[in-house]
């Protein structure tokens, strides 16, 4: 299965899905967890105080991540998480290490 890790360093699930401008996308069959290609985007979060009318920049991420079964970061808000979900894609918050992290969330999902 395809899984989408925000993370600023590829080692670490650490960043908010609104501040991720690149996303890692994992393969994971049991404890294999294999990079399968970097997908980059316009942030979504900003200091913009029209950040509210962002739908778009939201909308073109998730179309991005849409062949993702899930999604794991730090932290999401809930625009972007009904969002995701919406294309089927299950959001989790969840820091910690990447591979780690990716062969327990198998496991469960």
């Amino acid at each position: 299965m395809l899984i989408a890790v925000a993370s600023r360093d590829g080692k670490e699930i650490n960043e908010h899905f609104g501040h991720a401008e690149l996303f890692y996308v994992y393969e994971v069959e049991g404890d294999s967890v294999t990079l399968k290609e970097e997908v980059r985007v316009e942030k979504y979060c900003s200091d913009d105080p029209d950040h509210g009318l962002r739908k778009p920049v939201l909308s073109t991420t998730a179309e991005a991540l849409k062949e993702c079964r899930a999604l794991i970061c730090a932290q999401i808000g809930q625009a972007p998480q009904m969002e995701l979900e919406q294309l089927g894609v299950e959001v989790y918050a969840a820091p910690g290490p990447i591979r780690e992290t990716l062969v327990e969330l198998a496991k469960v999902i």
